[in-house]
């Protein structure tokens, strides 16, 4: 199955590279790197990521959407929001990261379902779209095909957890193994639920 993961600049490089890690051990799944125009992407740490343009990834896969300071602008950017919710709509399985189920949300496709984010950014994804049922304590929330998680590491927690759901347990904890994390399988264990906005 393809691993599709849109890139911006400015997205968070452990959103997505904590997630590769863990998706990338899957020898079912492909990984690719696609961005909205193609060409090179730059994190908000400067890691530069070269990118195919989205309309050439397959649709029914599984997309990732990361979060980052590049969410910020990108929320008002509606040719991105529209192709997102195009892409998201017709795969398999969204999993996004952080301040990315803010922009998943502003699509509407979060409508009526459970979600979480970044907890030092919850009020303002919770602005974003108030049909989405917010959850603030949570490391990750899961909801038919979409799973959302809050800050950064927890991105990790939850890919290791959407293994567990499409595998099982034993070979969630084998990655977890194989690259030293130590994972908190608990998704509703958040010791950061009370972190405030920046």
């Amino acid at each position: 199955m393809d691993v599709n993961i849109l890139l911006f600049d400015n997205f968070e490089t452990l959103d997505v590279f904590g997630p590769v890690e863990i998706l990338g051990s899957v020898k079912e799944y492909d990984l690719h790197y696609y961005s909205q125009n193609g060409g090179e992407i730059v994190s908000a740490q400067n890691a530069t990521i070269l990118t195919k343009n989205i309309t050439s990834a397959s649709r029914d896969g599984i997309l990732v959407v990361p979060g980052g300071k590049g969410t910020r602008v990108l929320i008002n950017d509606l040719s991105f929001i529209n192709l997102l919710k195009e892409y998201a709509e017709q795969a398999r399985y969204c999993l996004s990261i952080c301040t990315g189920s803010a922009l998943l949300a502003k699509t509407g496709l979060l409508d009526c379902k459970k979600a979480t984010s970044n907890k030092k950014a919850f009020e303002w994804v919770r602005s974003i779209n108030s049909h989405v049922n917010w959850i603030r304590r949570a490391r990750w929330v899961a909801d038919g095909k979409f799973y959302t998680s809050s800050g950064v590491s927890a991105g990790m927690d939850m890919t290791l957890g959407f293994i567990k759901d499409r595998f099982n347990r034993q070979y969630a904890e084998e990655i977890a193994t194989h690259i030293e994390y130590i994972w908190n399988s608990d998704c509703t264990a958040d010791l950061f639920g009370q972190l405030g906005n920046y």
